[in-house]
């Protein structure tokens, strides 16, 4: 069954995970996705464990896709890329601003060749200011958006980084979204556009309703480190770690209730939402104290009996035998020739009518060249000279 995207190809220029995993979860839902790549090919193909000449990381971030590796510094890679640029629906890149205007496919020229594609540039600071022309990794926008001072120790007050490339990952999914509607404006009106992207914009973005509350009442900025206090909401328990909230009035009766507290419902210090959020560092002393008495598994069920919400701290190895994750299929084993089996998450929308799926294993280096080459119109003594003379590499 054809996925929501089927019928749309997309020219996917983009390296390392911000564009790939965008460009891959639109492949998920159908699109046809070409990977375009130097002769070098992208980073991410040298990065972690491997197997099939495909890096976990780069699989995850690639699955569902086409390659085709071009030398783009020649004329007759661009023109190959020029050909495919003709049938495309969507061109995307993630270079350093000014970039593709010096490879010659800047916006201006790819609306020469086709005036209805779509063009997503994804920068890291945007392009213009101090950084615009910077290198950029997911770090260095963690620094600058404020995902450290979020992230910092709250009795050191040192910063820390989320230990996953979040920036990166927040902006694919900004992406894929902001090509779809991209698509949908074309559908509409006929008109292809420019979209522009910046990690440093998705992030304080992402971050905002929260974790930026502070400063959205201007006049009135407040510092919100002062009623998050200094812990997580992570239990200790007799036999293990587990999380449970309480922001309703009900939730926090169930959690008294639960915990054998009932004098701490009508304690004014927490009789409402608003007293537990200002009292926030003693309401999670006490009651991370009460729950250091109990059994994991019976305080858990004692949470859950009363509504509170709750569950315990599952390690990566955990999360795979969780009767939850199970129940939704979340993580698939697919077999793929060539590379056995490969466990991954699946697309997380389920489309009921136009279902989403993984639906080819990430390509090795200038696997489909040849073919891809043909499609866009080369004859094979063509394509014959160019894998020769080294504009294309194709595997194998």
């Amino acid at each position: 069954m054809p996925g929501a995207l089927d019928g749309f190809r997309i020219l996917d220029l983009t390296t390392m995970v911000s564009g790939p995993m965008a460009a891959s979860i639109l492949a998920d839902q159908g699109a046809e996705v070409i990977k375009v790549e130097s002769p070098r090919g992208d980073e991410m193909r040298r990065i972690g464990n491997q197997r099939n000449d495909v890096t976990a990381g780069f699989f995850s971030c690639n699955r569902g896709k086409r390659a085709i590796s071009i030398d783009l510094t020649r004329d007759d890679g661009k023109d190959v890329l020029r050909r495919l640029v003709k049938d495309a629906d969507v061109f995307m890149q993630n270079f350093r601003p000014g970039a593709i205007e010096r490879m010659g496919f800047g916006d201006e020229a790819l609306r020469a060749i086709n005036p209805q594609i779509i063009n997503l540039s994804i920068s890291g600071f945007g392009e213009h200011g101090p950084y615009a022309h910077t290198r950029v990794y997911d770090p260095v926008i963690q620094a600058l958006t404020g995902a450290t001072d979020i992230q910092a120790d709250r009795d050191t007050g040192r910063p820390k980084m989320f230990r996953i490339i979040i920036a990166d990952k927040v902006t694919s999914l900004t992406a894929a979204q902001a090509v779809t509607s991209a698509l949908l404006a074309r559908e509409r009106t006929g008109q292809g556009q420019h979209v522009k992207l910046s990690m440093l914009d998705a992030m304080i973005g992402f971050f905002w309703p929260e974790g930026m509350s502070g400063l959205t009442f201007v006049g009135d900025e407040i510092d919100v480190t002062k009623y998050q206090g200094t812990m997580d909401l992570i239990y200790e328990t007799r036999d293990g770690y587990i999380t449970a909230g309480a922001i309703s009035d009900a939730e926090w009766r169930g959690m008294c209730t639960a915990l054998d507290k009932p004098e701490w419902i009508d304690d004014e210090r927490f009789a409402d939402t608003t007293a537990r959020f200002r009292n926030a560092e003693l309401r999670k002393q006490l009651t991370a104290s009460e729950l250091a008495r109990w059994q994991r598994d019976e305080i858990l069920a004692r949470l859950d009996a009363e509504g509170v919400p709750s569950a315990p701290l599952l390690t990566r190895l955990e999360l795979l035998e969780h009767p939850q994750i199970q129940a939704n299929g979340t993580i698939t084993i697919y077999p793929f020739d060539g590379h056995g089996e490969i466990r991954q998450a699946k697309p997380p929308a389920d489309f009921l009518g136009t279902p989403s799926d993984v639906r080819r294993a990430a390509p090795r280096l200038g696997e489909h060249s040849r073919d891809i080459a043909a499609e866009a119109g080369l004859a094979p003594a063509e394509i014959d000279a160019l894998i020769s003379n080294g504009t294309l590499l194709q595997y194998g």
